[in-house]
């Protein structure tokens, strides 16, 4: 399979950022995080801070769930909640970016936004270094050492609400990923080496 598109989910304070920013510059193709936020807000003049809300607080009911998806899927989305159709329009975003070439997406399930997409290979970047996790919270995000555990389980908790309320899966099952990383093993280089590999194997022979 020719890999077009490399979506990662990742722990907080496991580097995923760092690696998928460098993936996408040694690859040579653009990395989308918060610039998937930045294009909804200026298309659908959704506010920025209004987006980070919703991924803040977004149910983790199994109710909650079904009824997105439902709704989704029969394409009803007018009855969605001002939520949903935040969730909606990022969906929409990741699909017209990706239809722009080969991609890294950070987070915002972006694997879900591309199912029917060919070409995908859906990661997770894990940190089996809790210390790591910590010294990196500290010193690359300016979160207080005492904190450092409190905010990682907060972040942590988010992304796996949100990656639930809006695919009905365990944002921690590793069966939801092709590739599952583990930054404390591996460092940070060699999951940047890893992933670059898969997309230089899969590129055309000159």
């Amino acid at each position: 399979m020719k890999v077009s598109y490399i979506t990662i989910e990742r722990e907080y304070g496991s580097g995923g950022t760092e690696i998928a920013r460098r993936l996408a510059e040694d690859c040579g193709i653009p990395c989308y995080g918060r610039e998937i936020l930045e294009e909804v807000s200026r298309k659908y003049d959704i506010p920025p801070e209004r987006i980070d809300r919703y991924e803040e607080t977004v149910s983790n009911s199994f109710l909650y769930t079904v009824f997105m998806l439902g709704q989704i899927q029969s394409g009803n989305v007018d009855t969605l909640t001002k939520e949903g159709h935040i969730f909606v329009a990022e969906q929409a975003a990741i699909q017209q970016l990706a239809a722009r070439g080969p991609a890294v997406f950070l987070g915002h399930c972006a694997s879900q936004a591309l199912v029917k997409r060919q070409g995908v290979v859906r990661v997770f970047i894990r940190c089996s270094d809790l210390q790591a996790k910590r010294q990196r919270a500290v010193t690359e995000y300016g979160i207080r050492e005492k904190d450092a555990e409190t905010v990682m389980k907060r972040f942590d908790k988010k992304r796996a609400n949100y990656y639930f309320a809006n695919t009905s899966r365990k944002w921690m099952d590793y069966n939801n990923y092709d590739i599952v990383l583990d930054s404390g093993r591996l460092g940070t280089d060699g999951c940047v080496h890893a992933l670059r590999g898969l997309m230089e194997r899969s590129a055309p022979h000159k």
